[in-house]
C-alpha cells in the first residue's frame, strides 16, 4: 500500500496527516472548522483515501493559516505517498453535478504548481469556513504536490453546493492519478474493457462520451422550438 505521515508545525499551526490512499475511503479528521471538517470528510471518502487528519492553528485571528497549510499538507502527503510516480496516470479529470450546481476539476501531476481557480460565491462564510479561503485551500494543496490545477464552478445557487460539488470533483479526478496506466479497465454490466480501446473497438452500449462532449453538453446553452 502507498501510504505516508506528513508532521506541520508552525507559528500558527499545527498539522499531523496519515494518508492511505490504497484505502477504503475511511476519513478521521479533527480541524477547528465544522464545515471543513465537513468537506474533508467527503474528500476522503468519495476519493477512497484512508485519511487521519488533525488540524489546530490561529483561527481567533483568521482561517486563512489554518485553511491553505491544510492544503499543503495534503499535497505532501500525496506527493510522498506517489512515491517516483513511475507508471501511474499522471493526470485526471472530473465534472461533478451536486443538485443545481456543476464544478470542474483537472489536473497534472507536473512538478509545477500552479492554480486556476474559476468561482464565485454569494456568501462570505458556508457555515464556519471563510468562503473566499476555499481557493487558497487548493492553491496549497498545489504547491505541496507539485500539480497544475484547474477548477471550474460553471454554475449553482447554493455556496454548499457549490463548494462540496468542487471537492467532490477535485477528489474524483485526483483518484484516477494513483491508478498504473493500462492496468485497470472500466466495468460495465459485468464485462472489463481496457480504457485504451478507440472506435469501433468499443462496444456500442458501453460507448463513453469524451470530457469534450460532456463538458459541452452540460455547459452549451441551446435553444429549443
Amino acid at each position: 500500500m502507498r501510504t505516508a505521515a506528513i508532521e506541520r508545525n508552525t507559528k500558527e499551526t499545527q498539522i499531523q496527516a496519515t494518508l492511505n490512499i490504497d484505502g477504503k475511503g475511511t476519513p478521521k479528521v479533527d480541524t477547528p472548522i465544522g464545515f471543513f471538517s465537513h468537506m474533508l470528510e467527503a474528500f476522503a471518502k468519495h476519493g477512497g483515501f484512508d485519511l487521519e487528519l488533525r488540524v489546530r492553528g490561529d483561527v481567533q485571528v483568521d482561517q486563512h493559516h489554518t485553511v491553505e497549510d491544510t492544503g499543503i499538507v495534503l499535497g505532501q502527503a500525496f506527493k510522498r505517498a506517489l512515491g517516483d510516480k513511475k507508471g501511474i496516470n499522471r493526470a485526471g479529470y472530473f465534472i461533478f453535478p451536486m443538485d443545481e450546481s456543476l464544478a470542474v476539476a483537472a489536473l497534472d501531476i507536473s512538478g509545477r504548481p500552479y492554480l486556476k481557480f474559476d468561482g464565485k460565491f454569494r456568501r462570505r462564510f458556508c457555515g464556519e469556513l471563510d468562503t473566499d479561503l476555499v481557493e487558497d485551500f487548493f492553491y496549497g494543496f498545489s504547491v505541496g504536490l507539485g500539480a497544475n490545477i484547474a477548477l471550474l464552478i460553471k454554475y449553482g445557487r447554493s455556496d454548499h453546493h457549490k463548494i462540496e460539488a468542487t471537492f467532490k470533483a477535485f477528489t474524483k479526478a485526483l483518484k484516477n492519478i494513483p491508478r498504473f496506466a493500462g492496468a485497470h479497465h472500466e466495468f460495465i454490466n459485468g464485462k472489463g474493457y481496457p480504457l485504451g480501446l478507440k472506435g469501433d473497438e468499443i462496444p456500442r452500449t458501453v460507448r463513453i462520451m469524451s470530457i469534450v462532449d460532456v463538458y459541452d453538453a452540460l455547459t452549451t446553452k441551446r435553444s429549443y422550438k
